[in-house]
């Protein structure tokens, strides 16, 4: 068996709490609460993970100086890992602008990925500049029998539509579940270049389609 990926959702950001769609780089920074948050992740690991790794976002670089300290592991920030691009809608906090991104936000996780956020990213997009990079991290990282976790601090709507796509996470339940701040998406990989989703926020596979809605925050 070798180790997981782990996804994580940076902390708490002014952004979040101001209901802000913040995506462009290099975004808004933590608020003392996401400090608190990034510290307490760090802190709670098991063990230090085999590598540590942001988006070059200044929340995620943030959140992972805090894991950093807390592990001993360095920091390296990569490219390609950054938040969906939200174009027109950047920096809009009203209700007609955050419905409009759910709407085709979810309109990806159920096939239609060629849909552009108005001035932005379309949904192939994203998976086109951000699953490579995972690709690279596991060929370089995960091959071995004994190798260690490797943590990456990213964006939620990425990592959702991202590991729906490589895991096959039933889409109503991905569609539905957003992720808190420092909440994780663990994936599992094979030689096949298959990989396996072992937990989804607070739920453990394996995963259904019978999940309620909850609430998605503010994007980032």
């Amino acid at each position: 068996m070798t180790g997981k990926l782990i996804l994580v959702r940076h902390g708490e950001t002014e952004g979040n709490v101001a209901k802000i769609l913040d995506t462009r780089l290099p975004g808004l920074p933590l608020t003392e609460r996401g400090v608190a948050q990034a510290k307490t992740f760090g802190s709670n690991l098991a063990a230090p993970p085999l590598r540590l790794f942001s988006s070059e976002a200044l929340r995620a670089r943030q959140t992972g100086s805090y894991i950093e300290a807390a592990t001993g592991v360095p920091l390296e920030v990569l490219e390609d890992l950054h938040e969906v691009q939200l174009g027109d809608l950047e920096g809009l906090n009203t209700r007609e602008a955050h419905e409009t991104f759910q709407d085709i936000y979810h309109s990806w996780h159920f096939g239609d990925l060629d849909t552009q956020v108005p001035g932005g990213e379309s949904g192939r997009d994203v998976l086109n500049r951000y699953i490579p990079a995972l690709e690279r991290l596991r060929d370089e990282y995960l091959t071995d029998s004994d190798a260690g976790d490797i943590i990456l601090v990213s964006h939620g709507a990425a990592m959702r539509l991202v590991s729906r796509e490589l895991t096959g996470v039933p889409r109503l339940f991905a569609a539905n579940n957003h992720l808190d701040n420092t909440e994780t998406i663990e994936l599992l990989p094979f030689s096949d270049g298959v990989w396996e989703c072992t937990r989804w926020g607070r739920y453990p596979a394996p995963f259904g389609d019978n999940i309620e809605p909850t609430g998605d925050d503010p994007m980032g």
